[in-house]
């Protein structure tokens, strides 16, 4: 009769876990980088649509005006297209400045510390935060 010995399904059962302790990690952060990179692309489509908004009336669209369609609104809905970011628009006073803002919604709200918060503004500053509110951009956005 011929079969494993038990030295050799305790080599099997280590490489195994080994693996897995490497592989776990690996899959978590690829799967931060997608999250952060939905928040970043929504990021640019508002600024895309908000340029589109100033060249016909002279002023940026205000958070109110996100999800209204054009040429009345932006025509983008308050969370991204996968839910892991609620999208916020805020304006200046005058309607010449804007700051969009991507923060961690229901869908990921405890999954990524370091990256909460993503905005970005009419003249394309970039700037992030993480859940302390520490400044984080360098990591985040890239």
């Amino acid at each position: 009769m011929s079969g494993f010995t038990l030295a050799e399904v305790l080599t099997v059962l280590v490489v195994m876990v080994v693996l897995v302790a490497l592989a776990i990690p690996m899959w978590r952060n690829h799967v931060l980088r997608v999250q952060r990179t939905e928040g970043r692309a929504a990021l640019f489509a508002i600024q895309t649509a908000e340029d589109r908004f100033f060249g016909q009336h002279a002023r940026y669209a205000s958070g109110a005006e996100i999800a209204a369609p054009p040429p009345e609104g932006l025509g983008i809905k308050a969370a991204s297209e996968r839910g892991y970011y609620d999208l916020d628009v805020r304006t200046s006073g005058d309607g010449l400045a804007f700051t969009a803002t991507a923060r961690s919604g229901k869908k990921g709200s405890d999954s990524d510390p370091r990256c909460v918060e993503f905005s970005l503004d009419q003249n394309g500053r970039r700037r992030a935060r993480d859940s302390q509110g520490n400044d984080r951009s360098a990591d985040c956005w890239s």
